[in-house]
């Protein structure tokens, strides 16, 4: 069910459901694909998640620019600064709250929104703790449905990194006269430390801030020459499936008394 396409009056009868707010960027995604792979691959799950759940949710129009500084040193990427980022969400999130709701899910589908994401649901969640049955939650997809994504058989990868085998599979099954295959190559990096991994390949221990162009001269890691439309559609199956039953539970969340 679309948020923006009813009435007040009609919304003032339906502050029940959960909202979710999808967001995404217009960044670089390496020399093979859009600056908006982050917005389609994010409009489709919704897309599909919302057949599914319109007894349960409101989904409101898909935020396109996010919090990308770190891909600036790339041509066409449009970012809002982090603070920015932060209010634009804690006014959305007020404006709902204002309006009667009380299970909103901020749905990211871009690594560089988490911390401004979640500093901003963070500070209004604190800001409402009046309101025992004000739950707000974000996430990105690609953890949600992490450990799905990771037991794919045909998958090489098991985690998304950026503009990767993961994400070009998606547009490949999306959109596949937008992704340049010819041109679709990661980063290798030579660097070795137990505590830190530049390329993403797997976690780090620590935090150490770097911009894209000082990782990767494409601005694309792992293996993206990997990618085929079936793996696209594999990873977009378990994904929607682990969104769909998020909502749905998130749906029956309820007040409880901390013992």
């Amino acid at each position: 069910m679309q948020f923006g396409e009813r009435t007040w009056k009609e919304i003032e009868g339906l502050t029940d459901k959960v909202v979710v707010l999808p967001l995404a960027s217009c960044e670089q995604h390496g020399h093979h694909l859009p600056l908006l792979t982050d917005t389609m691959i994010c409009q489709e799950i919704v897309s599909r998640a919302e057949t599914e759940l319109a007894d349960t949710a409101l989904f409101l129009p898909t935020l396109w620019v996010g919090a990308s500084n770190h891909h600036r040193g790339f041509p066409g990427t449009v970012s809002l600064s982090n603070d920015v980022y932060k209010q634009v969400l804690m006014d959305i999130l007020e404006s709902l709250i204002g309006g009667g709701f009380r299970r909103i899910f901020l749905l990211s589908a871009h690594g560089g929104n988490h911390t401004p994401g979640c500093s901003a649901v963070y500070d209004v969640q604190l800001r409402h703790k009046d309101k025992p049955d004000l739950w707000i939650a974000f996430g990105e997809w690609m953890t949600i449905a992490g450990k799905q994504i990771a037991d794919l058989a045909d998958v090489k990868q098991d985690h998304v990194i950026h503009a990767c085998e993961i994400e070009t599979s998606m547009i490949l099954r999306l959109q596949p006269k937008l992704v340049k295959r010819e041109v679709a190559k990661g980063a290798e990096i030579p660097f070795e430390s137990a505590f830190y991994c530049p390329d993403f390949s797997r976690s780090s221990r620590v935090v150490v801030p770097r911009s894209f162009e000082q990782l990767s001269k494409t601005g694309a890691f792992a293996h993206p020459e990997d990618a085929t439309t079936e793996k696209g559609e594999s990873l977009f199956d378990v994904t929607i499936n682990e969104i769909v039953s998020f909502v749905r539970e998130f749906a029956t969340w309820s007040n409880f008394d901390p013992q």
